[in-house]
């Protein structure tokens, strides 16, 4: 597993689209920005098929120490909760990236039966 830098992304980017890579940092850059933005007010953002990030609450908590075995008291803090989209999901589970076949509202049934 190696780790890609924004740069890199942004390069692939510039690269992929034939535009100025100053212009796909700045873009790239501004988006960030606006997630950041968006979770320090709060709100819940969603990309469909790629996943939620959504600001969340933890509770404060005693936790200790590993060393001393202290017991030591963890204030409240806000973090980021991200869940996984379904694209996403089936890209890293190995799976084909068609999309799924749509749930019907009535599914088919056998003549002579009735609904229940």
């Amino acid at each position: 597993m190696s780790t890609v830098t924004k740069k890199e992304l942004i390069d692939r980017i510039a690269e992929k689209t034939s535009s100025k890579r100053v212009v796909v940092k700045r873009i790239v850059q501004k988006f960030l920005d606006e997630i950041i933005d968006e979770l320090g007010q709060g709100n819940r953002l969603e990309f469909r098929d790629f996943g939620v990030f959504e600001s969340k609450q933890r509770a404060a908590r005693i936790a200790q120490n590993p060393k001393t075995l202290e017991r030591v008291q963890v204030p409240s803090k806000r973090t980021v909760k991200f869940k996984v989209g379904r694209l996403m999901k089936a890209r890293l589970c190995g799976e084909s990236e068609r999309p799924a076949a749509p749930l019907r509202a009535n599914p088919p049934r056998e003549p002579g039966t009735r609904p229940m």
